[in-house]
């Protein structure tokens, strides 16, 4: 073969490569453009519901396209009240003595008289210089009162009854009769029969007529509680302790 045909066939070769080169190029790009065109938008793959969407923009604020404002408003929430514990009814006023006017020193009330027994509760108030006597919430006794003074005050508070001693006197006080005593404290302070009359005074003791601690001394037990208080004042239906 001569020199001008190995020429003419490389090019013709080379030709016939370069256009079947075209041509495959070609064929690629017009299936990948037939793709483009024939893929679905995501709008048209998920369908919008006009209608739902208008009643969402409704629902979660104007609907116009703003932000919708919210407003704050605190939440009060109601607390029950606490009830009231119980009243233990034995310890519940049922009954008070009908006494005419003021106790006079000296003078003193006792009527137990169809009161079935229960539990036993002193109260001495230091305004009205009056202790009273209760036995399952009806008033027994009552009776005016001496107290102590500035310099030796009678003690405020409940204070069971430590121990009873029939006959009594004061180590502290030159001997002092103190009979029917029932001690309140350590220190000696309790209740006792006594000379009641105005002008006279206790070293902190709350003393009574003897013939009334007799009284309530004959019936007292250890751990019956004395409340001493100073112008409290409580009547019926009221809880003593």
């Amino acid at each position: 073969m001569s020199p001008m045909m190995k020429w003419i066939g490389g090019a013709t070769a080379a030709l016939v490569l370069a256009f079947g080169g075209a041509t495959l190029a070609s064929g690629f790009m017009s299936q990948d453009t037939a793709m483009d065109a024939a893929a679905p938008t995501l709008e048209d793959a998920i369908p919008v519901d006009e209608d739902a969407v208008a009643q969402a923009n409704a629902q979660a604020g104007t609907g116009d396209g703003t932000t919708p404002e919210f407003v704050s408003e605190p939440v009060i929430q109601e607390i029950p009240e606490k009830k009231p514990d119980p009243k233990d009814e034995a310890f519940v006023i049922k009954r008070i003595l009908p006494i005419d006017g003021p106790i006079k020193y000296g003078e003193w009330h006792w009527d137990d008289e169809g009161i079935e027994d229960g539990p036993l509760v002193m109260t001495v108030d230091l305004q009205a210089r009056v202790i009273s006597v209760f036995q399952g919430g009806y008033e027994i006794g009552a009776a005016a009162v001496l107290l102590g003074t500035d310099k030796h005050p009678t003690p405020l508070g409940t204070f069971p009854i430590r121990y009873k001693m029939r006959h009594n006197v004061s180590e502290k006080y030159n001997n002092a009769p103190m009979p029917y005593s029932m001690f309140l404290t350590a220190d000696g302070i309790a209740l006792h029969g006594s000379e009641v009359e105005n002008g006279f005074a206790s070293h902190g003791c709350v003393g009574m007529p003897d013939e009334f601690a007799a009284k309530i001394f004959a019936i007292a037990k250890k751990g019956d509680k004395v409340i001493i208080t100073d112008g409290k004042r409580i009547g019926m239906g009221d809880s003593i302790i």
